[in-house]
């Protein structure tokens, strides 16, 4: 059975080599900022559909809060 999980802005993605970050989540789209290291302030800024963006989350694994810096930072 498959687990479920919420998507939430803030949320930090590893998939391989690189971080996403989701900045801004509405209803049907998702903008994420994608950073080959999880403290650079630089990344790549995509704006795709919730589907495309949970299609890039089935080989990823989701990061604990305590381990992703802040937004404020």
């Amino acid at each position: 059975m498959p687990i479920t999980i919420k998507l939430r802005q803030g949320q930090v993605w590893q998939s391989g080599g690189e971080f996403l970050r989701i900045v801004r989540l509405e209803r049907l789209q998702v903008e994420y900022k994608s950073t080959i290291t999880l403290a650079a302030k630089k990344g790549i800024h995509h704006r795709v559909s919730k589907k495309e963006f949970c299609r890039l989350l089935k080989k990823a694994s989701l990061l604990p809060t305590s381990v992703a810096p802040s937004a404020s930072s």
